[in-house]
């Protein structure tokens, strides 16, 4: 189904950009080779908004999909639900809600509550990509008598697929041959390749990610030239479980009850008390509710004995880490040492280190990502935790990524 000539506001739809992104996007699409058939995500947000606006500039069929996560409260949810549903009618594009909300309570809350319980900080985002988002809007476009093989996200990243010749200078520090590769979005500030690290080549190459060559503002100026409902849509700062509840607490307090225990010094002074482990993180220094000379840091969840254990600054950094169930992206996996930029946290600086393939364990096979590396950083770090990603970068290019597992 085509848009209209005229969309609300009286925007004309034209193919004049507001920005010089937006044309690179545009022509991106118009040329990219196979059926122009896309279902595209839709949250509820500008970003997605204007994904399937360049679709439909760039003369594609579309179809617009929004996931049924969880009832009520969130912006992922109910309220995106009605603002997608606006879109698609703005857009006046067929529009699908899909009710995954018994896969997202399964596969996500409570795996996210039983990390807690067991002392890691689980990394919700990447999981849900994985195992709720993307296979979920792939199945149904796979379902459509192959009509719809291509989905497409607001998401800041980008990919060059398997069969394009792209030069890559320096060379990875791997074999990158006949992989889907997957790069950092153009805008450092939004990119969010961080959080797709997991997904396979085959879902890789279903999907488009259009805002790759964008810049927030780019995709602001893009949505207010078109008179797009969710231009100027404020963003969602939190995760969707917080937003649902009120707070990422009020979440966990709502699976798990209090737990009173100790907050102690690595060699077991007491300095303090809490009311469960799943309340703090490590490398957290405010909110841990004691006094002491010098700041404390949390450096460990000691979840068989409900204990805290917090120390100094000059005590806390570690050297190196183990990293299991990684998924490589960007180069098949490597059997000898590799040097890269290793990211521990969703805004936190990569860092220089060596990856060093070791043997998987059971669970990284059960998991069915049989690949476990050793990761050795150059400098000390202070918040390296069991349950978040790590993800390994040459560049502008995720080599792959896995799960921080044990010191």
């Amino acid at each position: 189904m085509a848009m209209t000539s005229t969309i609300e506001n009286d925007s004309v739809m034209t193919s004049e950009s507001a920005t010089k992104a937006g044309a690179k996007a545009l022509k991106k699409l118009k040329a990219f080779k196979g059926n122009h058939h896309i279902a595209v995500g839709l949250s509820g947000g500008v970003d997605s908004s204007l994904t399937a606006a360049l679709f439909l500039q760039a003369g594609w069929k579309v179809e617009g999909i929004t996931l049924w996560l969880m009832s009520g409260k969130g912006s992922c949810c109910s309220e995106g639900l009605i603002d997608a549903s606006g879109l698609c009618e703005q857009l006046n594009i067929k529009h699908h809600v899909l009710d995954t909300r018994t896969t997202f309570q399964s596969e996500i809350v409570e795996k996210v509550i039983e990390g807690y319980k067991m002392g890691i900080t689980p990394l919700p985002c990447s999981e849900c990509n994985k195992s709720v988002k993307f296979s979920s809007m792939i199945n149904w476009a796979n379902k459509q008598q192959g009509e719809s093989k291509y989905i497409a996200t607001g998401h800041y990243a980008r990919i060059s697929y398997s069969n394009q010749n792209d030069t890559i200078e320096p060379p990875l520090p791997g074999d990158s041959k006949g992989r889907n590769k997957l790069l950092r979005g153009i805008d450092l500030k939004k990119d969010q390749s961080y959080f797709l690290y997991d997904l396979s080549q085959e879902v890789l190459g279903q999907i488009i990610f259009p805002l790759g060559d964008l810049t927030k503002e780019d995709t602001r100026k893009e949505a207010q030239k078109l008179g797009l409902k969710t231009a100027k849509k404020a963003e969602s700062q939190d995760l969707c479980l917080a937003e649902h509840h009120g707070t990422m607490k009020a979440f966990i307090d709502n699976y798990l009850p209090p737990r009173m225990g100790n907050i102690i010094l690595q060699d077991g002074t007491i300095v303090g008390k809490h009311d469960g482990i799943e309340h703090f993180t490590i490398g957290q220094r405010k909110g841990l509710g004691i006094s002491w000379s010098e700041p404390l840091h949390v450096i460990s969840l000691d979840a068989e004995n409900n204990q805290v254990v917090v120390a100094t600054r000059q005590e806390s950094g570690i050297s190196k880490c183990i990293v299991g169930k990684i998924n490589w992206v960007s180069i098949n996996p490597p059997n000898r040492p590799i040097n890269a930029n290793v990211q521990i946290r969703y805004r936190a600086k990569p860092i220089e280190a060596q990856i060093i393939p070791t043997e998987p364990n059971k669970t990284d096979i059960d998991a069915m990502r049989p690949y476990r590396c050793e990761i050795i950083f150059k400098e000390k770090q202070f918040s390296v935790t069991p349950g978040q990603a790590a993800v390994f970068y040459a560049g502008n290019y995720l080599l792959g990524g896995g799960l921080i597992d044990l010191f």
